[in-house]
């Protein structure tokens, strides 16, 4: 949608007049039913002259076209700025133009295309200028079947006329070097360099029809997508259905295409416990919805699934930059248009909020997922619930489901491909961390590689010894703080026990713990390995989970100040103490139980509490017997 569409000489007249800050936000009230917030409006004052003088003094003609906040199909983004027009042989073009009014910027070390600035009222990570206006610019141009059709070009670039470049600038930082290639970046005193950026590409002018042909474009996914995904996939054994994966896969797949063919919403909830292969038909249905041209993405709450998922899907050496649009955060469906995406694939569902604080207001996540897409289909397994936030259950679903008018089918996966196929592992860990009661009191027979260690620089080096092809992880209870001040230092060990120290993964690799070949040094935690698995785990349990009086209890108080996963229960236990301690009590057990399944063929614990150690090595001693424990 254009919020604001005219031409070179109409903008500049506006400009001049001062009346583009208004009519861009009259346009937004009547068109998207919102408020423009201050800051908004003042940026536009700010910025719209730096762009009034570039486009004077790159002699484009007056009646080119100009765009500004236009919203991005798919997603709730807007580009500030758009110049379009045709080049000397008539070809149609249209320069991005990402504003920024920062003066001062950090870079993130070990991380791709982002930075640390202030905004919004305190210093914040965000992309890159340029990661997003290249990001910007290849959304529409892999979506948007006019830009593909007629071939337009669209050039990114990022303009931040406030910011002093000196070519060793926090923004020129090496890291950066390919996004500033794909979309170049201009500071303060640089308006010639955007000028001539802009000049470069257009020549004559097209009253905005290449502006009105890119806002009326039907939205599919581009056919470099369509085809190189699904090879992506293929012969890769991370992804390999098997069993009830591919029934689930192929209902999907059938309802998916039903949804799109008929017009009619529909909503899939696939339950599976851990291990089961629920992200694993994921990536399937991703792959080859896009292959038929569906627009889809898959989507969770926690980015380390999203961000390993992706990763291995390109494969190692392998830059596909497109892929990475078909992964996106829950959080970003909000103002979304109805039916804009044909299916949704929405892994690790029990993450979902019931309320997402934003700018915008109040926003139930799994409502706004079932407005977007035709077809949503919702990975789930509500044992899995661990932060007071975790508001997704398949009744809520349901829920919202019928409000907005969809039909609901559901499934559910069983077949265990982790922990060494065991479900009788699962059900005794149930029954020892007191989750529910099952008649596995020991591990006989499950032939699954149970230990408990006395000390936990044994249990690191278990860990290490098991380390093949980054297939082990050492995780941790929330019950250590994580300081800002050391985030990214690994020298500084933030788990203390005794003379054994280690630090949190390194806030800069923390979405790819899972497979970065330095985390074997690091503690994960929770929120970096749930919905990823190893081969094996090694998992340190912290004094939130104790045995007194021969009972396995929590303790919220012992978690981490810096532990978010609780918050609220201070909250609710003023109103409620009954209910907080038992949300709590879930929370802190799911987190345990969640953290020792992750390890396909076994898993390692240490203990603070040392009769809790005792407990669970008697509860296990008949696979330690095997191993002469």
């Amino acid at each position: 949608m254009l919020v604001y569409r005219g031409t070179k000489g109409q903008f500049v007249q506006d400009v001049l007049e001062q009346r583009l800050a208004d009519k861009v936000k009259a346009v937004i009230a009547q068109k998207m039913h919102r408020t423009t917030q201050e800051s908004e409006y003042r940026s536009w004052e700010n910025s719209m002259p730096y762009m009034k003088d570039a486009l004077e003094l790159s002699g484009v003609p007056d009646d080119c076209g100009i765009a500004i906040e236009y919203n991005i199909p798919l997603t709730s983004k807007r580009v500030d700025f758009i110049v379009s027009g045709y080049d000397i042989q008539g070809a149609p073009h249209a320069d991005v133009v990402e504003l920024k009014q920062w003066s001062k910027a950090q870079a993130v070390p070990g991380t791709s295309g982002l930075v640390r600035t202030y905004t919004g009222g305190a210093y914040r990570t965000v992309t890159h200028p340029s990661y997003q206006a290249w990001s910007y610019a290849a959304c529409i141009s892999n979506f948007n079947a006019t830009v593909q059709d007629r071939q337009v070009g669209l050039h990114p670039c990022a303009y931040a006329h406030n910011y002093e470049i000196d070519g060793t600038c926090a923004l020129e930082a090496p890291e950066y070097e390919e996004y500033l290639q794909l979309a170049p970046l201009y500071g303060k005193h640089e308006v010639r360099k955007v000028a001539d950026f802009i000049g470069q590409h257009i020549k004559r002018g097209d009253k905005g029809a290449v502006l009105d042909d890119i806002d009326c474009g039907k939205i599919r996914p581009s056919k470099s997508l369509q085809d190189e995904l699904p090879s992506l996939l293929a012969g890769n054994p991370e992804f390999v259905l098997i069993d009830d994966q591919k029934v689930v896969y192929e209902r999907a797949l059938y309802l998916a295409r039903q949804a799109k063919q008929h017009d009619r919403k529909v909503v899939y909830i696939v339950k599976g416990g851990p291990g089961t292969g629920k992200s694993v038909v994921a990536m399937n249905l991703l792959a080859n919805l896009t292959g038929e041209a569906q627009t889809t993405a898959y989507v969770t709450k926690n980015s380390a699934p999203r961000d390993v998922y992706r990763t291995e899907l390109k494969g190692e050496g392998r830059k596909k930059r497109e892929v990475d649009l078909l992964f996106r955060s829950s959080a970003v469906f909000d103002g979304v248009a109805r039916n804009e995406y044909d299916t949704l694939l929405v892994d690790e569902a029990h993450r979902l909020v019931q309320r997402d604080f934003t700018q915008k207001g109040d926003v139930v996540q799994i409502a706004t997922i079932i407005n977007a897409a035709r077809c949503s289909v919702f990975f789930i397994d509500e044992s899995q619930r661990v932060t007071f936030k975790d508001a997704g259950t398949v009744e809520s679903i349901k829920h919202y489901a019928k409000r907005l008018g969809a039909k609901v089918y559901e499934d559910e996966l069983t077949s265990q491909f982790r922990c060494n196929g065991s479900d009788g592992y699962l059900a005794w860990l149930d029954n020892t961390l007191g989750i529910r009661e099952t008649a596995n009191w020991s591990l006989e027979g499950s032939g699954y590689d149970f230990r408990v260690f006395d000390d936990p620089a044994a249990l690191q080096a278990a860990i290490r010894a098991r380390n093949d092809r980054n297939k082990a992880r050492l995780v941790a209870g929330y019950c250590w703080d994580w300081p800002e001040e050391t985030n990214n230092d690994s020298l500084a060990h933030d788990i203390q026990i005794g003379d054994w120290g280690i630090s949190w993964n390194l806030r800069y690799n923390s979405t790819l713990f899972a497979i970065d070949d330095d985390s074997i040094e690091e503690a994960g935690c929770i929120h970096t390995v749930q919905g990823l698995e190893f081969d094996y785990v090694g998992v340190i349990v912290g004094d939130d989970l104790r045995l007194e009086g021969g009972c396995v209890i929590t303790d919220p108080t012992k978690r981490a100040k810096t532990d978010k996963s609780l918050a609220g229960y201070k909250t609710l236990r003023k109103k409620d103490p009954a209910q907080a301690d038992k949300v709590a009590d879930q929370i802190i057990r799911n987190t345990y139980r969640t953290l020792m399944t992750r390890g396909m063929k076994g898993c390692y614990v240490y203990c603070t509490d040392a009769p809790l150690a005792a407990y669970l090595r008697e509860r296990a001693r008949d696979f330690d017997a095997a191993y002469g424990e």
